[in-house]
């Protein structure tokens, strides 16, 4: 088996290859434009094969045709634009009083905007070159990014570590092996709530937020209370929503978190350099991503092996959440088949979140628009349609600033 990884210069990359020995594989192609990355990733991949005692070679390469060239999965995981253009999504926003965070609100959209392009010709040269290979994308915003494959006819799965995370966490609060446990997780990416959690079969929440509630909301972000009468685990990026104005004053008197990842990544990165180190670096769980190469594993595995298990992940509605359209892209739990996920019945959302859900859809709709066909103006719509902007004149102005700053990742704005 041959697996790709686009972006496989990333810091995250050692994190994935700890979870890849334990697939079949032959071939484990890195593919980035940086090649002072590849070499010091990619060595360190080898290192970390050659410990577990894996026979798989680990090839580098900055050819993307080359690289996807017969495999039989592509994993994409890139940052168009680095870590300079996450430094303006978290910033720009709050000039107009809204959150700035990479993945969603503002900085989201801009993300969105140059990343869909991209990943939409990595996708159409994976169908050259693999045309049987699944697209499994951990690039955000996953949403938005899974829908353009999906819309585009891509063989693509969307994936991200937030789920696995809170049901791993769950378990060892039960003291249970994760296996054992199932979340009735639902929502959109980076906007979900686990409102059920069951360990062997038996509902256990209620016993988890009587037992657990300070660790449970102090991972959420979000008081106690609050998560006590919601009922649910909210995902941490509800608290953008949710405590928006309490973050951006947070946000305001604190360096930025790429700001903090770059320095980060520069450490990680000589480190990885070092011919000793053959293991993941403690440090890398500082870098987020965590669990990740476990879900990449599980989805890879399952999507190749017909094992038809349930994962969540980032999938065509169809009737899963009735109230959004069949062809939105939902995050739930969803039967792996080596035909695809397909997305298990969800219990109705309350109005508390169907509110919501709906609300970012109708975003997540028009800013796919905006990131295919561009324009100030459509940039703008999508901006008013969120939430977490909602007005007229900060929509106005940070459409204008986001292109202008993006402009050289947005051809359509040269």
């Amino acid at each position: 088996m041959r697996l790709a990884v686009v972006g496989g210069g990333s810091t995250y990359t050692p994190e994935l290859v700890e979870g890849l020995a334990r697939l079949p594989l032959s071939e484990l192609v890195l593919i980035d434009p940086d090649a002072g990355r590849l070499a010091a990733v990619g060595g360190l991949a080898a290192r970390m094969l050659a410990r577990a005692g894996h026979p798989a070679r680990v090839l580098r390469t900055s050819d993307l045709d080359a690289g996807v060239a017969g495999a039989a999965a592509v994993l994409v995981q890139l940052r168009v634009g680095g870590q300079a253009a996450r430094h303006r999504d978290e910033t720009l926003p709050l000039a107009c009083g809204c959150v700035g965070q990479e993945t969603t609100g503002a900085g989201g959209l801009a993300k969105a905007l140059r990343t869909v392009p991209v990943v939409l010709d990595v996708a159409e040269r994976v169908a050259r070159h693999a045309p049987d290979a699944w697209i499994v994308d951990f690039t955000n915003p996953v949403g938005i990014v899974t829908r353009a494959l999906l819309d585009a006819g891509h063989r693509a799965v969307g994936l991200c570590n937030v789920a696995i995370g809170v049901q791993r966490r769950a378990a060892a609060l039960l003291g249970a092996a994760p296996g054992r446990v199932r979340l009735g997780h639902a929502g959109l990416n980076h906007l979900t709530w686990v409102r059920s959690v069951r360990l062997d079969g038996a509902e256990v929440l209620p016993r988890l937020l009587d037992e657990h509630l300070d660790e449970i909301s102090a991972a959420a972000g979000l008081p106690g209370a609050f998560v006590r009468r919601l009922g649910a685990i909210p995902s941490y990026y509800l608290r953008y929503y949710y405590d928006h104005d309490r973050v951006v004053a947070e946000q305001r008197g604190a360096p930025t978190r790429a700001e903090r990842v770059a320095a980060l990544e520069r450490d990680l990165l000589a480190s990885y350099t070092d011919p000793a180190l053959d293991t993941k670096p403690e440090r890398l769980s500082e870098r987020g991503g965590a669990f990740y190469s476990e879900a990449a594993v599980q989805l890879v595995g399952s999507l190749l092996g017909d094992r038809g298990d349930v994962q969540v992940v980032n999938v065509r509605n169809g009737g899963a959440l009735p109230f959004l359209d069949a062809g939105d892209v939902v995050e739930v739990p969803a039967r792996i088949t080596a035909s695809g996920p397909v997305p298990l019945p969800v219990p109705p959302l309350e109005p508390l979140y169907a509110g919501l859900v709906a609300h970012v859809t109708a975003y997540e709709r028009l800013a796919l628009d905006a990131a295919l066909r561009g324009g100030v103006d459509r940039v703008a719509a999508a901006l008013l349609a969120h939430p977490l902007v909602g007005q007229r004149e900060p929509a106005e102005r940070l459409a204008r600033d986001l292109v202008a700053a993006d402009r050289e990742h947005l051809p359509w704005a040269r």
